[in-house]
């Protein structure tokens, strides 16, 4: 792992940040191109880039203090303002909540801007994940002895810590604590691999889903398939029926985008 790539003076370039940002640019290319496809000023890409930027991080951090509130309480400070904890979900409904008053704003239909940002944000989520991988930030997968298996052990959250809350892993090992050494699920690149095949097929399908806000609903359903699969080999608590937070919500963009689905395909057989 490595959390810090480069230091020169007192500046330090993070990995998580350098993939963040990575995956923001990405996504706004993409974006850019899309707007243009669609005769769109290709400029409104840099203000909606901006929005999600800020409303992305902002949303993350609430639902991160949210999910870890004693923490919170103990060091407000310190949980506020460092520079990990983001929790993927509370940006994208902040960020989709700005984007939507943004284009209702600029008299542009959402369901057109939401259509145009769907394959650069699966891309783009995707790049970003590895931030996490680099950092080792504690969103690790479980304990493997796949050939692949990932050594955290130089992370910025040492897997002795973060498996401190699941007893029925670290019961496994000698003393009750997992070795910082041990080989895990590199649950991040794994995201990357099915967020870009995902990416792929919303990128193909762009300019043939009909009408506009189609696209948005098959990436609501391929982003939480990939969130709530991958969530069965990650390091997060279970909450309900043996299911995590993010599964849960995962569950609700699934059932929202089969919803929207089958709508948008009856309106379009009924217009024909």
């Amino acid at each position: 792992m490595c959390p810090k790539l480069l230091e020169i003076g007192p500046f330090t370039i993070y990995s998580y940040g350098l993939m963040l940002a990575t995956g923001f640019l990405l996504a706004s290319y993409l974006l850019s191109l899309e707007l243009r496809r669609r005769n769109l000023d290709p400029h409104l890409g840099n203000t909606i880039t901006l929005l999600a930027v800020v409303a992305g991080i902002s949303g993350s951090k609430i639902l991160f203090l949210i999910e870890n509130w004693r923490a919170f309480l103990n060091d407000p400070l310190g949980m506020a303002f460092s520079p990990s904890g983001l929790t993927f979900y509370g940006g994208f409904i902040l960020a989709t909540s700005a984007i939507y008053f943004y284009a209702r704003r600029k008299r542009v239909r959402f369901l057109t801007i939401a259509d145009a940002t769907a394959p650069g944000l699966m891309l783009g989520y995707g790049v970003a994940r590895l931030g996490c991988h680099f950092a080792g930030d504690g969103d690790y997968g479980f304990p493997t002895d796949l050939p692949w298996g990932t050594d955290y052990s130089n992370g910025t959250y040492p897997p002795s810590l973060a498996f401190r809350g699941f007893p029925e892993i670290a019961s496994q090992f000698p003393g009750g604590v997992v070795p910082d050494t041990t080989p895990l699920h590199p649950t991040p690149v794994y995201e990357l691999i099915v967020c870009t095949l995902f990416f792929w097929i919303l990128w193909r399908w762009r300019a043939t889903l009909q009408p506009d806000g189609k696209l948005f609903m098959v990436y609501l359903i391929l982003a939480g398939l990939e969130r709530f699969a991958i969530e069965f080999l990650r390091l997060n608590p279970r909450i309900l029926f043996g299911l995590s937070e993010a599964q849960w919500i995962a569950l609700l963009l699934m059932v929202i985008g089969a919803v929207g689905w089958f709508r948008y395909s009856r309106s379009t057989s009924e217009a024909s």
